[in-house]
């Protein structure tokens, strides 16, 4: 990530503080199909999905909506909005579609935010025959690699950079730092493969 000028530094929560969509059952609330076990040795078997937020200069919120393959780390799907909304979830879920080959039926894993127990969300996952699955009320660790993107999103790239002026800015900056994630920042869990090799190699064995 050198390229961007970035610093890895302690988290700092008072920035870039956690952001709670649960407001009670007001939909469905799917089952816990994972139970913690994040296993998926394949490619668009397993994907991860959940909101987050980053303060701007101006004190005001960005929320980021994004969705990363279990197995590859890859980010298929990252979106960016003032307001933590309807159209913010469709969007990621809308350019989920456009990177999944036609015949991927993965599980979608979320919390139990309510942006994802409405029907307009749980209708579209059906009609393309994913399968939902949903963490405990309250148990980050049902979410965890989600959550260790996003601690990596916020470390790696915002830690030692004054906050953006604004979301476009921000925008920029995250975009910029996705390409580099998927295409170039290997792990020991990806087999030393950055996700987009990772990816690749699992669908042509």
């Amino acid at each position: 990530m050198s390229e961007l000028g970035v610093q890895v530094e302690i988290y700092n929560h008072h920035r870039n503080g956690k952001y709670s969509s649960y407001h009670g059952r007001v939909g469905s609330v799917a089952d816990n199909v994972l139970q913690q076990q994040f296993n998926a040795k394949d490619p668009y078997q397993v994907i991860h999905t959940d909101v987050t937020q980053v303060r701007l200069a101006n004190q005001q919120w960005a929320y980021i909506s994004a969705m990363t393959d279990e197995a590859s780390k890859e980010v298929l799907a990252f979106q960016m909005s003032s307001h933590p909304n309807q159209e913010l979830i469709m969007n990621t879920l809308n350019e989920l579609l456009d990177h999944l080959p036609d015949d991927a039926q993965p599980i979608i894993h979320s919390d139990q935010g309510w942006h994802y127990q409405l029907k307009y969300y749980t209708k579209k996952l059906k009609d393309h025959h994913f399968i939902q699955s949903m963490s405990r009320k309250g148990n980050c660790h049902d979410n965890a690699p989600i959550e260790s993107f996003f601690h990596l999103y916020k470390t790696e790239l915002l830690q030692g950079l004054p906050p953006c002026n604004n979301i476009t800015e921000l925008r920029k900056l995250s975009l910029t730092y996705i390409d580099q994630f998927n295409n170039e920042r290997i792990s020991l869990k990806t087999k030393g493969m950055t996700p987009v090799g990772y990816r690749n190699h699992a669908l042509a064995v």
